[in-house]
């Protein structure tokens, strides 16, 4: 009934568990002791006769054990409370950092959409599964075990009515769980599935509107949203249900337990202390399973997410996990691919197989190649974000896999095709190049740039909001912001993912004299995507399935016409080599 990765969490905080634990044991024995004390005033006053002087102490301490169990049962709940609030903080930031560790390569099959849903939902579920479920388990499984060992020395029949009867509440729970924890995990499901879409439809709305399909997708949403409602009622339905069959368990077994105690006390075969007391108790000892039944669909939605945030943190395939050898930041690198192969898991075919070449210190070579020949790959092996099958990879002599992989990240800067503006100011944005930059380095980054003047034109300067995603500014724009963002951090190698492609012919030349500028003394592999672009380099490698078809010159591979001249030639018309 445990789930044994929460309950591994649980035993990452076991002094805080063992407290929750130790007060609902205490809740327990003074339960006992509660039903003992008034069982007693209750005999002497009605039986025995007794006057309020002669029961005084008794109701002293009486009113000291109520307010003392009140006391723990108010403890008990605020520090299960705060047992759930450390343990989903704990789980957020470890899943945060796992997927940050993973990087893109191994999250490229899950969806934006579900991440965040189990991020900020999923997580937030774990807080019901500690804060009450598991305090009720192991109420449920100390206090009618107490109960029992009271009750028996004073009335075996008793303790065996209800040593029968208990477990009648757990196993109906068990059956109804069955059907619960699949109805669980569908309506997680279907939450999982409408999270993901939703967000897919924001991403794509200009595509949409385009295509006049938005209200088709709102339509879809709608649909989605009334099965998320149709599985949630699904699930509370059963939990209703379960919650009325197992308070009328627990009522039958109390009023059985009664009957019979009714019965024997009018025969005169057990005192009216000993049949008050035990009937006092018999609540007592049923209360925990019928809480236990209440809180087990929240006992189950925590585990059905659970599921799906653990399986997260199992993920591997995120890349260097960083060596000892160190790096600092230097002026001059080289970077040799050695025979290097490597497969995407559930590929048959070799993304790059075999691959060998080598960068001298602030060379500049070009990466051609039809779509899916591994340029992607290489770029992905350099940056850690995959590590080789097979072959080695090496950065001034050193192994990459034996690297520390920070030191190494500081000598890289990389401008991508499609570089991600985040939601902050200009300036923030620029500086995410080297956080501790003073204004003075960022602006004269934005010079290098290109993009100070333009930046000046916004309504706040530097200060101006750019949005999430980089709303508001064009492809161009962003483009030398991300480029400030390489001059600012002034790395030795730069990598450029076809950074200069889909701008129109004016934005493409004044990125390009700004990545003219950035690429001077530094070490470049360039993903070549324009004619203008190529002509630049040092040396140009055509690569085709994953292999190096050639290496040479512009020139001397247009005079040889392999593959590099049928890319030239295919896409001469606005010098595409893709």
């Amino acid at each position: 009934m445990i789930d044994r990765n929460l309950g591994r969490e649980a035993m990452g905080q076991w002094r805080l568990t063992a407290i929750v634990a130790g007060l609902g044991m205490a809740g327990g024995i003074l339960a006992v002791l509660q039903a003992a004390f008034l069982s007693q005033i209750i005999n002497g006053v009605f039986l025995e006769a007794k006057d309020l002087a002669a029961v005084r102490q008794l109701l002293i301490v009486l009113a000291a054990i109520i307010f003392i169990r009140a006391g723990s049962v108010w403890l008990e709940g605020v520090l299960a409370f705060r047992l759930a609030t450390v343990i989903k903080v704990a789980v957020r930031q470890r899943l945060a950092s796992h997927i940050l560790h993973l990087g893109p390569v191994a999250l490229s099959h899950q969806s934006g959409g579900e991440l965040i849903n189990v991020l900020g939902e999923g997580v937030e579920n774990l807080e019901a599964y500690f804060s009450r479920y598991l305090p009720q388990l192991v109420r449920a499984a100390i206090i009618p075990a107490l109960i029992l060992l009271v009750v028996g020395p004073l009335d075996i029949t008793s303790a065996l009515i209800m040593l029968v009867t208990a477990p009648m509440i757990p196993v109906f729970m068990i059956l109804i769980g069955r059907l619960a924890e699949r109805m669980n995990v569908r309506q997680w499901a279907v939450m999982q599935y409408l999270s993901a879409h939703f967000l897919d439809v924001l991403n794509g709305l200009l595509t949409l509107k385009v295509f006049n399909r938005s209200r088709e997708q709102a339509e879809v949403i709608a649909r989605l949203s009334g099965q998320f409602r149709d599985a949630t009622m699904e699930v509370l339905k059963v939990a209703f249900l379960s919650a009325l069959a197992l308070e009328l368990l627990a009522t039958i077994s109390t009023a059985l337990v009664a009957v019979t105690m009714g019965i024997r006390l009018l025969y005169g075969d057990i005192t009216f202390y000993s049949a008050f007391f035990v009937l006092l108790l018999a609540p007592e000892y049923y209360l925990p399973l019928r809480q236990l039944g209440t809180h087990f669909h929240a006992g189950l939605a925590g585990k059905t997410s659970a599921a799906d945030i653990f399986r997260l943190l199992s993920l591997t395939g995120g890349g260097l996990t960083g060596g000892s050898a160190s790096l600092p930041v230097r002026e001059k690198v080289s970077i040799g691919f050695r025979e290097v192969s490597f497969t995407y898991p559930g590929k048959d075919r070799p993304a790059i197989e075999r691959l060998s070449f080598h960068l001298e210190p602030g060379e500049k070579v070009a990466l051609v190649g039809p779509s899916g020949a591994g340029k992607s790959t290489v770029i992905s092996l350099l940056l850690g974000f995959i590590v080789p099958d097979a072959g080695m990879i090496t950065v001034n002599n050193i192994r990459l896999s034996d690297m520390n992989r920070s030191d190494w990240l500081k000598n890289v800067a990389v401008v991508p095709q499609r570089p991600h503006l985040f939601f902050g100011t200009v300036a923030e944005n620029i500086r995410l190049g080297k956080p501790a930059a003073a204004m003075d380095e960022v602006m004269a980054a934005a010079r290098l740039a290109g993009v100070h003047d333009f930046v000046l034109d916004l309504p706040q300067g530097y200060d101006t909001v750019v949005g999430e995603g980089g709303r508001g500014l064009s492809g161009g724009e962003g483009q030398r912001l991300a480029i400030a963002r390489a001059f600012l951090k002034d790395a030795p190698v730069i990598i450029l993912d076809e950074a200069a492609s889909s701008l129109d012919p004016a934005t493409e030349s004044a990125v390009q004299a700004a990545m003219d500028k950035l690429l001077v003394g530094r070490t470049a592999l360039i993903i070549a995507h324009r004619l203008t672009t190529v002509r630049q380099v040092d040396r140009i490698l055509a690569v085709s399935e994953g292999k190096i078809a050639e290496s040479g010159s512009h020139r001397e591979l247009m005079a040889y016409k392999g593959l590099y001249y049928q890319l030239v030639t295919a896409f001469k018309g606005d010098y595409d080599l893709h």
